[in-house]
């Protein structure tokens, strides 16, 4: 991309922009078709480093960038025109402010002069994304008359806030005036780019920051240690955790405190982990009353939410002397209200500062329970789900944790289906890589959430999702990439099933057609639409064979489950009377 031959200022101040951001280790562009945004587009598309995704429809686009963000760990970039274009942005940016995902946000604008005056495709987009953004900032329409540097510098504070404490979404609303196609004019005075040869002739960016990081000092860290020490039945419980690395180091620390690790499925130890002090069944443990005599007296919470509504229950119920909170931000995460010490930090530096002031516990006598507990619930499943053969919703996710290939990705839906796995999948066969929308845990963008997973942690991948998120979503199966294997599994019950978990199912009359809205599709000609392989099995193990072929296949296929929503409800409730009567 040559810079200097730029055809006009529009063009120039969008090329300096993207070869900022190219060098400050940002590469994937997601661009939604636009004529007020073209210099932005042109610039993306003459750049011999720039990889794109280019989508119809901004809300599926946005969501897929933050799926490839979440595997990659790499901020990525969001291009649109203006209008309800940038609206359609909200519910991403929410849930990237939400999940702390860093994403940069650059919308094309109407000049000063066609604002408020009635001009077409025209909103009020200063500041729309309201608190949700870390940063945004209204860039003036390109023009000789201000100095070039400051499109470097703004760039270099957009990405260091997009990447600050906590990371999140920023916003660049960026007014051009025509021309906006690349089409040679006079308005790029000579000698423009002078102040800034230097960068020209480099490779690297303009303004780059430095910023300290943040970590407990000898003192906080032998406090904390005491405060542990004191606890008599502890309990670690693991949200998302950042990398391996942790895993591993909340692993070593939960041995030398001996105490049990109840592990969320955004943990990474949930799924294929064979260390005894991981208690994978802890959810359906606290079906039993026994769980409240466990006289726990404190909580170690490390990372991110918990997916279980019974662990907030359990310690709403509880109420531990002691709950300390780990966390890498500095954001309130405590709906009860019972935090006692919020320690902001790494989970790995945290690890590794308080494990060596903490001398080796014995084990309790609860663990050992735990552990006995949660070993006959694996066998239970084993027997109630997969050796039935039964096709239903808890089976399913089960099977799915069983067949995935070691290390391939699995991007869980809100609502039931990141709760099954969590509740129902196997511990033992292999570690995955978890991906879900937990940040606001809603339903859209599901689908555009996982092909951006896909892509980016280039691995094949599940994505296990239900009816309604699936048509929710319904546009952004054209994001799926047509030789990459993506297995969409639809657990299809016509309609919203986890009503029928929730207090609303006690009032029938309205259940239906106000929460659960059947619908009486079936998904086999949105498959062919989008050209992609199509599946609907009859058994579970006409499942297990759809599936085993379907994740070794060059490209996309959809599986859909028919469920029945009474039948499945009944077997559900039957299945946790099961797991009480033994815990």
């Amino acid at each position: 991309m040559i810079i200097k031959k730029s055809p006009n200022i529009n063009i120039l101040w969008s090329k300096i922009l993207v070869e900022e951001l190219i060098r400050q280790g940002i590469d994937y562009f997601c661009l939604a078709p636009g004529s007020r945004s073209s210099p932005l587009a042109v610039a993306v598309a003459e750049h011999p480093k720039a990889k794109t995704c280019i989508h119809y429809d901004e809300r599926g686009l946005g969501f897929h960038a933050l799926g490839y963000t979440a595997a990659t760990k790499k901020t990525s970039v969001l291009i649109t025109t203006s209008g309800t274009a940038v609206a359609n942005l909200l519910p991403a940016v929410i849930e990237a402010s939400k999940k702390k995902l860093p994403l940069i946000v650059l919308t094309a604008d109407r000049p000063p002069e066609l604002r408020h005056a009635g001009a077409n495709q025209t909103i009020d987009q200063v500041d729309i994304f309201g608190k949700y953004v870390r940063f945004a900032f209204d860039m003036p329409c390109p023009t000789s008359d201000i100095p070039v540097e400051f499109v470097l510098t703004t760039i270099g504070q957009l990405v260091y806030r997009s990447n600050g404490n906590p990371p999140g979404p920023v916003h660049l609303n960026c007014m051009f005036r025509e021309p906006l196609a690349p089409v040679k004019d006079k308005t790029i005075s000579p000698g423009y780019l002078k102040k800034i040869n230097s960068w020209l002739n480099t490779t690297h960016p303009y303004t780059q920051y430095a910023s300290a990081k943040k970590s407990l000092n000898a003192e906080q860290a032998k406090n904390i240690a005491a405060q542990i020490k004191k606890i008599k039945n502890g309990i670690i419980v693991v949200g998302k955790l950042a990398s391996r690395e942790e895993q591993r180091a909340v692993l070593k620390f939960a041995k030398k405190l001996n105490w049990p690790v109840f592990p969320d499925i955004t943990s990474g130890l949930r799924l294929g982990n064979t260390n005894n002090q991981v208690i994978p069944y802890f959810d359906q443990i606290l079906l039993s009353p026994k769980s409240k005599s466990w006289n726990v007296d404190g909580v170690l919470h490390l990372g991110g939410r918990i997916t279980s509504k019974r662990w907030y229950e359990f310690v709403e119920t509880t109420r531990p002397q002691d709950y300390i909170m780990v966390l890498n931000h500095p954001l309130r995460n405590d709906p009860l209200h019972n935090v006692t010490l919020r320690v902001e930090s790494s989970v790995l530096d945290f690890c590794q500062a308080v494990s060596s002031r903490v001398s080796l516990r014995t084990k309790p006598n609860f663990l050992t329970a735990l552990q006995k507990t949660s070993s006959l619930i694996d066998k239970i499943f084993d027997t109630e789900l997969i050796s039935s053969n039964n096709l239903n919703e808890p089976a399913v996710a089960r099977m799915i944790t069983q067949l995935a290939p070691e290390g391939s990705g699995l991007f869980l839906s809100s609502s039931l289906p990141v709760r099954e796995v969590d509740m129902y999948g196997t511990a033992n066969k292999h570690p995955l890589v978890i991906g879900s929308n937990r940040g606001a845990s809603g339903i859209d963008g599901t689908i555009a959430s996982a092909s951006g997973f896909a892509r980016g942690l280039n691995k094949p991948t599940t994505l296990l999702i239900g009816d309604l998120a699936f048509l929710h979503d319904l546009n952004s199966l054209s994001l799926v990439q047509p030789d990459r294997p993506l297995v969409i599994v639809v657990l299809n019950n016509n309609g919203g099933n986890i009503f029928s978990f929730l207090s609303i199912n006690q009032f029938p009359k309205i259940l239906e057609k106000y929460f659960i809205t059947p619908h009486g599709l079936s998904f086999d000609s949105a498959a062919d639409m989008f050209n992609i392989d199509y599946v609907r099995p009859e058994s579970l193990e006409g499942f297990k064979l759809a599936y085993q072929s379907a994740i070794k296949r060059a490209g996309p296929t959809l599986i859909e489950i028919i469920i029945d929503q009474n039948e499945n409800h009944l077997f559900q409730s039957k299945l946790f009377r099961v797991v009480s009567r033994n815990v």
